[in-house]
This record gives structure tokens, sequence and C-alpha cells, in this order.
């Protein structure tokens, strides 16, 4: 019984390394120019199947000529650099949510232990995009030198030459202009290394004042760092005082993990995903920071939140969206409840292009087989359900997505509220802001947002992987939207106040788009 179970581990080994190999083979080689063709039609085709709103900002012919363009440009290239072609054509449709992903390579065991070994301490720092200038923002404590200095260069490599290569791979929605820069700003780290994962030292050239300098990130091994750690500690002397860590009691972690789930914690960034706090002497101004609309316990946060307000008579209330990229739909919903004293709809039908646009996005997005097994087993009570939701009226499918109306919450904010926006507001969190500025009900402050007014195409993504490059296609297939619609389409939610942060703010740790709001709140 033994050794047939050590056959059959080491059968799944040898399997597991083959495909490994094989698929590194796939990604890395040169394929022929009729493969590549092959992968741009079976793209495009995709596309014109299952994205309900194709042609919403570019006609047709417009796009049909782009992609020709793209088949009559090819030669033999690998995987990646594929991707870099489609992935440009495929941001000029203008849909935020449709977007081309790189291939990576797969590692085996022992390739991954290296990997993880491996530590850069580049990965540390935080990027922010502003006036045409790359600086870091946080570098998490290990260099507060190089906090707010300007990066020139990386490598060699000029910053604007960089950003100018990657623009090209991702858009808004619609011909919003401020998203680039937030996205160039916030995922610069992921961008670069999509093109140079293997290189193991960095140098960047960067300014902070009038001086200019070189810092070099090297990439080192955990385990080697953590042996010169124990070194160090075993030469402290046995009888010195070492703080020894809080252990928390049963109750009370407990408590912290409810209150950890409720704020939505964030176990990477370390930071919550949901705030509040009160700014000033009294509690008449509260500030609610929210990060995004993904996770936590969203609906005891707010009814949490607004029973503090109603207590403490909270007269003004500020809602941070700026670098939220949107979420959940349902708790969008959920926080415009407590918004107004009038029953809403918040979502009109959607438009699909299948009966099935939930079944079909949720599978084609799960890779794990165990994960397509489940979804397949549960597939028919899926679709019973779905089917009720979705109708044929006039020639086109609509899929009848929260579009039931909503009362108010009972502890609905009646004091003064504004938004703060900027071009990272997107997804969910840029339709939240375009249903309460159509409702009149806040003053937004800061620039318009990379989401579009007048909705998305998004919902449920759907995950096509084409066959012989294995570049992958996301994009959106119920076209979400408000009943409140705006003239020209393709524009985000623009500011009542319009107020642009610069270097010199982020130095001087001034927040102008908040402050403006607090001197307006003591003005009146």
């Amino acid at each position: 019984m033994k050794i047939k179970v050590f056959f059959l581990l080491l059968l799944i080994i040898l399997n597991s390394c083959v495909s490994v190999q094989k698929h590194n083979q796939q990604i890395t080689k040169l394929h022929a120019v009729k493969e590549l063709r092959n992968d741009v039609d079976e793209l495009y085709n995709q596309l014109k199947k299952h994205h309900p709103k194709l042609y919403q900002y570019q006609n047709k012919a417009f796009l049909d000529f782009k992609f020709d363009s793209l088949k009559q440009a090819l030669v033999p290239m690998n995987s990646n650099d594929f991707y870099k072609k489609s992935a440009a054509v495929v941001a000029q449709m203008r849909h935020g949510h449709t977007s081309v992903k790189s291939v990576d390579l797969r590692k085996t065991k022992e390739e991954r232990k290296l990997f993880f070994d491996k530590k850069n301490d580049f990965n540390k720092l935080s990027f922010e995009y502003l006036q045409k200038q790359l600086f870091i923002t946080n570098t998490k404590e290990k260099d507060s030198a190089l906090l707010y200095a300007e990066v020139l260069k990386i490598n060699g490599d000029s910053i604007s030459n960089l950003v100018k290569k990657y623009k090209k791979r991702f858009t808004a929605d619609g011909f919003n202009t401020t998203f680039y820069d937030k996205v160039i700003g916030k995922h610069f780290k992921e961008l670069y290394k999509r093109d140079y994962n293997k290189i193991d030292s960095l140098a960047l050239t960067l300014q902070s004042e009038d001086s200019t300098f070189v810092k070099i990130f090297k990439t080192y091994s955990k385990k080697a760092l953590t042996k010169k750690k124990l070194k160090k500690t075993d030469s402290i002397k046995k009888d010195s005082i070492r703080k020894k860590p809080v252990r928390l009691s049963k109750a009370e972690r407990r408590k912290r993990r409810k209150f950890n789930k409720i704020h939505g914690y964030d176990i990477y960034e370390k930071t919550y995903t949901r705030n509040l706090k009160f700014i000033g002497k009294d509690s008449t101004v509260a500030y609610m920071k929210i990060k995004g609309f993904e996770n936590g316990d969203f609906e005891t946060f707010y009814e949490q939140t607004f029973e503090t307000l109603k207590k403490k008579k909270t007269e003004n209330l500020i809602i941070d969206l700026r670098y939220n990229g949107g979420g959940r739909a349902v708790e969008i919903i959920d926080l415009y409840s407590y918004l107004t004293d009038k029953e809403f709809q918040f979502f009109t039908k959607s438009e699909v292009n299948s009966r099935f646009p939930v079944l079909n996005a949720v599978y084609t997005n799960t890779t794990n087989l165990y994960s397509k097994i489940v979804v397949g087993i549960a597939s028919p009570i899926i679709a019973t359900y779905r089917l009720f939701k979705v109708k044929k009226e006039d020639g086109q499918l609509y899929f009848y997505y929260n579009t039931k109306t909503k009362q108010p919450n009972p502890l609905n904010f009646k004091g003064k509220v504004y938004v703060l926006i900027n071009g990272y507001s997107f997804s969910a969190s840029a339709l939240l802001a375009a249903y309460i500025k159509a409702n009149k009900r806040a003053t937004f402050v800061g620039e318009e947002t990379g989401g579009a007014y007048n909705g998305a195409v998004a919902g449920f993504s759907r995950v096509h992987e084409l066959k012989n490059t294995k570049v992958k296609v996301k994009f959106g297939v119920m076209n979400l939207k408000t009943p409140f619609q705006q003239k020209p389409d393709g524009f985000g939610v623009k500011p009542d106040v319009e107020i642009l942060p610069t270097l010199k703010d982020r130095r001087a740790k001034i927040d102008p788009e908040l402050e403006w709001v607090l001197k307006d709140i003591e003005k009146k």
C-alpha cells in the first residue's frame, strides 16, 4: 500500500514538473504569426460575443480597423510581447473594466521556495504620480530620507518614458483622463515588475529638494538576514531586559477579530478599509474614509456609524472616496440608504448578451479545478434562479440586478454631506458618487472620478484564456447604470469644487481637499 502511495505521489510531482515546463515553454517561445493572428481573432470574437456595450465609446469601424492593424503588424514574438501589443488595442475600447493580462512563468516547488526567500525593499515603497512627477509617499519606515523624494529614473529608464509606455496598456471608462495618473502612482511597482521581474538590483535616481542622488535596492535572502539577526541577538547579555510581547485574553482577541471584520482589516497593508473619526474639539464634524467596497461586515459598520452620528448630533459628514477603486454593488446601495429620507431605485435593468451572465462569468473566472467542479454541480440551481432575472425586451436581453425600490434607513443622516473624490474613484465608487450627485445630496470636492457617471460594463467579470499565447482577457458582462444619465457620455462625476494636490502639499503634509471642506464648514 505504501509503495502505491509513493508512486502516486511521484507521478503527481512529475506531472506537475512537466506541466510547469510545458506552460513556460509555451509562453516564452516565439509564436508564429498565424498563431498570433488566430489569438487576435479569438480575443475580438470573445468581446463581440459577450461584451454588452462593446461599441459604446468607439464605433465598430474604428475597432475593426484597430484589431486588423494589430494582425497585420504582428511578427513572431513571445506571449508577453503579444500581451503588450494586444493590451494597447483593447485599451482603445475605453472600457475600464476590460483589460488584457500578462502571463507569468510558473515555478517548480524548489523555485517557489527560492522566490519566497528573496526580498527587496523596493517592494515596500509606495508612490504617487502628480503633475508629471513620480514620488515616494511611504517607505514602511525603513528609510525616512526617501520620503517625498521625486523618482527621475529607474535603472537608467526615465520615468516619463515608462509612464508613456504604461498608460497605453489600460484605460478609464470613456474619455476621462484623471484615472491614468492615479493608476500610475498607486500601481507603479506592479507595472514596472511586470516588464522587469527578474532584475535583482534597482538603481533609483532621486531628487529631494535641490539634491540628486542614487539609491540602490538589492535583492537579498530572508533566511540569511534572519540568521544574521539571530547571531546579533545571541551576542546580547543574558541578563539584559527584553520586552515580552503583550498577550491578549481570549475575550480581547474575540473583540479584536470582530472589530477587524466590521472595519475590513487588510492583512497585507495592515490598515482598515472603513474608518470613522471626528475632527475638531466636538463631534460636529465626522470624517468617514472608505478605501473600497470589498471586504468586511459593511452592514454592521454603517449601522454603528450612523447610530453614533445620531447620538452625537453630528451636523457635517465628510465621505472620502479618494483612491476607492470600487467593489460590491450591495454595499453602495446600503450606504446610500443612510444618506436619503426618500425611497429610491439605485440600478436600472442591465444589458447583457447571455441569459446566464453570472454563471458564465463565475465559471470562466475560476481557474481552480475543484472550484470549477463545485460551480458545475451548483450550476442548475444558479441557472434556474437567474433565468427569472433575465428578460428579453425588443430583441435585447436585460438582467434585473438590484432594480427593486429601496427604503431609506431609519438612521438616515439629516446634516450636511461632503464627498471627496479623485481619479481613482472608480467602478462602484463612481456609481455611488454619481447617484449622490444626481440627487444633489452632497458637495463634491477634488477631481473628476475615473469611473463614468453613466455607469460601467462590470458587475461580474468573464476571463478568457487565448489558445496559443495563454494571454487572458478580462471584461465585465453587465452594463450597470443608475436611472440618472448625462450628456455627453464617457465622463466621470465632476467636483463642485476642483482642487488638485501638489508635491508641495504632500511634503508639507497638507490635505488641500479636506482643508477646503473644514474651512467651508467653519465659514458656514
